[in-house]
């Protein structure tokens, strides 16, 4: 018998505890499951199955641990006269390991004989979701709006109403089960598997005649617009669901959802930090040296502030609560009102005076100046 090593099916060593050993097969079950598009293999998935029936059971695993394989034959050469199919029931332990659903999903019937089979005619499936990107202006996204989204969508076919035929009648191929069962002789005895029937694709029933408006799928894309209202307070990357409105469901399904994500224009003045907003404000040379009174936008309308004598670039205002709102919450953010003194680069001959008769004048009896100079 050219048979693979139990413990190297399941990937783990000799000395493997039964918990190492049901994790590995939990894996690889999942792994190999003929269902699995991607990475299914049905003998894969048999040797697995086999592994952890002897692996699994102390008194097996110890006759395996022993004698090998030939501790199962019936020759007798090991002292055994090793055990028939009865002796094991890998649909069980698929119910025991994943819970009763997946020998149901899986088809996996017993070995004694027991089969276990799950119809799955006209069963419910929602339709699909959509994702539909949306671009706002900066004062939509902080004030909220209205929109109207165009987009295609799967709807309800109007001629056989989403059946996709007429006459429906009970597949013939597979009974009206949707699944088709096939046996295999293993070690165990008969070895049977259940697949999705060709010929209904699992619904267990097919059409005399196909509905050519939408040729069999019970739902035709059409163009679709949908006013949605938008909250206050969204940004870039945020993602709004709109319940039901997506494309038909099958088989009385439920209809799909529709997920817009926001993309919002940048401001020319404000930047914005979550709910908060940061607006740079320039000053002249004598409105900072003097201070004055300036007059500045915000979100919701201009206002004035008091600019100290003396305000250098850097120094920040905090304006409480003139932020933007927390969507679908309380409160608002702050805005920070940052200052930058601008420096002409332009002068007047009678400006360049006043400006070097200012530099005449003792100014540099500033505390930082005085630290500076004591350098040089």
């Amino acid at each position: 018998m050219n048979k693979k090593d139990y413990y190297e099916v399941l990937g783990v060593s000799k000395t493997a505890t039964d918990e190492e050993i049901k994790r590995a097969f939990r894996r690889l079950a999942k792994q190999y499951h003929p269902d699995n598009k991607q990475t299914g293999d049905e003998a894969k998935f048999k040797e697995v199955g086999e592994a952890y029936a002897i692996l699994s059971d102390p008194k097996k695993r110890q006759q395996y641990d022993q004698f090998g394989h030939q501790a199962f034959t019936n020759n007798g050469n090991a002292g055994f006269s090793g055990f028939s199919a009865d002796d094991i029931d890998l649909g069980d332990i698929f119910s025991e390991i994943f819970g009763s659903g997946f020998s149901g999903f899986s088809g996996f019937g017993s070995f004694g004989g027991r089969t276990s089979t799950r119809a799955t005619s006209k069963r419910p499936r929602k339709g699909p979701d959509s994702l539909v990107s949306v671009t706002l202006d900066f004062d939509e996204a902080i004030n909220g709006c209205k929109k109207t989204i165009s987009l295609e969508l799967n709807e309800k076919c109007d001629v056989c109403h989403g059946e996709g035929g007429f006459d429906e009648k009970t597949c013939p191929t597979c009974g009206g089960s949707g699944r088709i069962i096939s046996e295999q002789r293993s070690l165990f005895g008969v070895f049977q598997t259940q697949t999705t029937c060709n010929e209904c694709e699992g619904t267990g029933h097919i059409f005399k005649r196909i509905c050519n408006a939408c040729n069999g799928r019970g739902s035709q894309k059409k163009r679709k617009d949908i006013e949605v209202s938008i909250p206050e307070g969204v940004d870039t990357g945020y993602q709004l669901r709109i319940s039901g409105k997506g494309s038909a469901g099958q088989n009385g399904g439920p209809n799909g959802d529709i997920y817009l994500e926001f993309k919002v224009k940048p401001h020319p003045l404000f930047r914005r930090e979550d709910e908060d907003i940061y607006l740079t404000v320039p000053l002249t040379i004598t409105e900072a040296i003097l201070g004055c009174k300036k007059e500045i936008p915000t979100l919701t309308g201009n206002v004035y502030l008091e600019v100290k004598p003396g305000t250098s670039t850097g120094e920040k205002v905090k304006l409480k609560g003139k932020g933007v709102k927390k969507v679908n919450g309380f409160g608002k953010g702050n805005m920070y009102v940052i200052y930058k003194v601008i420096i002409p680069s332009k002068l007047t001959m009678s400006q360049k005076r006043l400006i070097k008769e200012l530099s005449e004048t003792k100014l540099d009896d500033e505390e930082e100046i005085k630290n500076f100079r004591k350098y040089l």
